[in-house]
């Protein structure tokens, strides 16, 4: 069974043990698919409306770009499980020799790379998934805009946790040029993209 296809008991209960996997990057990509649904229901209550029917076609292709987020933040979660698991196995090669240790860098390298690349992409869509809560909080029902702010906020978290997964294995690479690389790329999203998503939190609020 896929993490995605537990139950949200089954899921925190394995996420509370010493099993390597689902953590937080995984943690953070159901986060951030928790919090595109949230738009995607303000979008719903919108939708058929009268008093929103000039805004309508906009929310739908809000909506369409929600689905696909949704879809890829819960494959993400599936996909840092896969990364992750190989990176713990690594940890544990022996070191014994100079060529057992060269070995067990080698292997360290390319899976520190590949669980970084998965939380990155996690940071990516979460980013996707605020712009489009900004559009649910200006154009959507107003019945739901409480949602809407919710949505951002869960989504600001996640953009938070999975740069948390990105600096981790950035930290442990030997390839600084290429660590420096990530490292850039998340702070740049979290720079421009926590700022929004508090914005547009700050903004919901004031209008309840």
């Amino acid at each position: 069974m896929s993490f995605t296809d537990k139950t949200c008991k089954e899921f925190v209960d394995v996420l509370a043990t010493k099993a390597p996997v689902p953590g937080g990057g995984g943690a953070s990509a159901l986060v951030g698919a928790i919090g595109t649904a949230l738009g995607n229901m303000v979008g719903s209550l919108t939708v058929g409306k009268k008093k929103y029917a000039d805004v309508e076609a906009d929310i739908i292709e809000l909506q369409k770009k929600a689905d696909a987020l949704q879809a890829d933040l819960l494959e993400l979660v599936e996909k840092d499980a896969e990364v992750f698991e190989p990176l713990s196995k690594a940890y544990g090669m022996p070191k014994d020799t100079p060529e057992e240790q060269a070995e067990k860098d080698r292997v360290m390298e390319e899976c520190l790379r590949m669980a970084c690349g998965v939380p990155l992409q996690i940071m990516e869509k979460c980013c996707e998934a605020i712009d489009i809560m900004e559009g649910f909080a200006e154009k959507g029902s107003k019945l739901a805009l409480s949602d809407a702010g919710v949505g951002a906020a869960v989504c600001g978290a996640a953009l938070k946790g999975a740069s948390l997964n990105v600096f981790i294995n950035t930290s442990s690479m030997k390839d600084e040029t290429y660590a420096a690389e990530c490292e850039a790329k998340a702070n740049g999203m979290l720079e421009e993209y926590t700022a929004k998503a508090e914005a547009i939190f700050g903004n919901v609020k004031e209008r309840l």
